[in-house]
């Protein structure tokens, strides 16, 4: 991977030899950002909590809200991103999530808070489909997981930066409401590094003839000159005709099963630290970010393996399926850390679930660019992120009642079995991974 300029003599202009490296590197940075502004709620949970007077159930409605409109707002943003493109899609997204990060700072109490969260879910999620249709765009088949990782590694990172800097803005300031501005604002910040870079590969000025075939090597009948323009649109497939096929069903369930894991946290980590373990804010802000390490780790490690797997010659059936089987077999471990009276340990085990979790979503989440043509990714990857919402939504409201009502145990115990089911449901729906031939309508 070579990260060097170039000028190119023959066709003229700037030349970029692994550009597909710089793009992938800016969608990381928007997936930092997007989890920096998502857990700026949950790092200051404990002090909204307590300065708002809410509930366990009333905090996990908060969650609730925005996972409401993060559910609904997937399967659209993978139709918007395949209809407008990746530039302006992300654009939407990005814009939208910013100035709702900031008008959480001028909120007074629970429905303000939750109309924020709301709108903050309909703009973030949009970098999901965003981000796997810009793989498949840029990436060839045996790297595109490993171009998964680097973005999703972007979730763990900011889940690990998160803690400690809200909690230094928080000891800045003093206040809450301030942070939500700081935070809110770096997403214009990337805003002029997205539209000063991004192109689409076949229009892409700093694109190379040579980065151009490889981006293409498994896809001849798309191959053109990175110089000419696409004149004619790729062909729209609706969402009705995806959900014709088993494949699509197997990465919606999945996800609906075993995304709620990630959420559960993501949302309430904080909360658990504070009120099981009896953490302070600041010391949520030292450890609560422990996990993620795992995470960011696993992230990496399961986009790596698999394209390693690939390379050393098995299939992408045997790859994909043997990498997600493997994660979802650490998952588990929160049970364990359910019954553990030690804080420590407890925060090892939930990073084993974290890192096991990243690897399986890493793999799951390349599987819409393997069943399908680059047309309709945006959209597999928006019903899954529909799927994955939905599970979370049900599981994060629950969590809340379960709490005030009992206990975070049989959260902890019901989630440690979710990851095997899903698994399950993915490998039988899905069959043989491979590319589906599309019946024409």
């Amino acid at each position: 991977m070579q990260n060097t300029s170039e000028m190119n003599d023959a066709g003229g202009g700037f030349k970029f030899r692994g550009l597909r490296w710089v793009i992938i590197s800016l969608i990381f940075f928007a997936t930092l950002i997007n989890y920096i502004d998502r857990l700026t709620i949950s790092v200051l949970g404990p002090i909204i909590v307590e300065k708002l007077q809410l509930t366990n159930t009333e905090f996990g409605s908060i969650a609730t809200w925005f996972l409401f409109a993060y559910t609904m707002s997937q399967a659209l943003s993978g139709k918007l991103y395949d209809k407008i493109g990746i530039k302006k899609g992300f654009t939407v997204s990005i814009v939208v999530w910013s100035l709702a990060g900031i008008a959480t700072a001028f909120s007074t109490g629970l429905k303000t808070l939750s109309l924020c969260r709301f709108v903050l879910g309909l703009g973030e999620a949009g970098n999901w489909p965003g981000a796997a249709k810009t793989v498949a765009e840029w990436f060839p088949a045996r790297q595109r997981a490993l171009g998964m990782a680097i973005f999703n590694s972007g979730a763990a990172i900011g889940s690990i930066v998160a803690p400690p800097i809200i909690y230094g803005l928080y000891a800045f300031y003093g206040d809450w409401h301030e942070v939500f501005i700081f935070t809110g604002l770096l997403g214009f910040v990337w805003l002029a590094a997205w539209l000063l870079i991004y192109d689409r590969p076949e229009n892409h000025k700093w694109l190379t003839k040579e980065e151009f075939a490889l981006i293409r090597e498994e896809e001849p009948s798309e191959k053109a000159e990175p110089s000419q323009p696409q004149t004619e649109a790729p062909q729209q497939i609706g969402w009705f005709e995806l959900l014709r096929y088993r494949q699509t069903w197997s990465i919606v369930l999945a996800r609906f099963l075993v995304d709620p894991i990630w959420w559960l946290y993501i949302t309430w980590l904080p909360l658990y630290l504070s009120k099981v373990h009896g953490f302070d804010l600041k010391q949520i802000g030292l450890f609560a970010w422990v996990p993620y390490v795992a995470a960011d780790a696993g992230s990496l490690f399961g986009g790596w393996l698999s394209g390693y797997l690939i390379g050393r010659g098995w299939s992408v059936n045997n790859a994909r399926k043997a990498v997600i089987i493997f994660a979802a077999c650490l998952m588990p471990a929160g049970i364990l850390a359910a019954f553990s009276t030690d804080s420590m340990t407890a925060l090892v085990l939930i990073g084993v679930v974290l890192f096991g979790f990243q690897v399986w979503i890493n793999n799951v989440q390349t599987l819409p660019s393997d069943f399908f043509p680059s047309s309709a990714v945006g959209s597999v990857a928006g019903l899954g992120g529909m799927g994955a919402g939905i599970g979370s939504m049900i599981f994060i409201f629950t969590t809340g009642w379960v709490v005030d009502n009992f206990s975070y145990t049989p959260i902890l115990v019901t989630a440690g079995i979710l990851a095997p089911i899903g698994t399950i449901v993915l490998c039988l729906l899905a069959g043989k991974i491979e590319k589906v031939k599309l019946q024409k309508t």
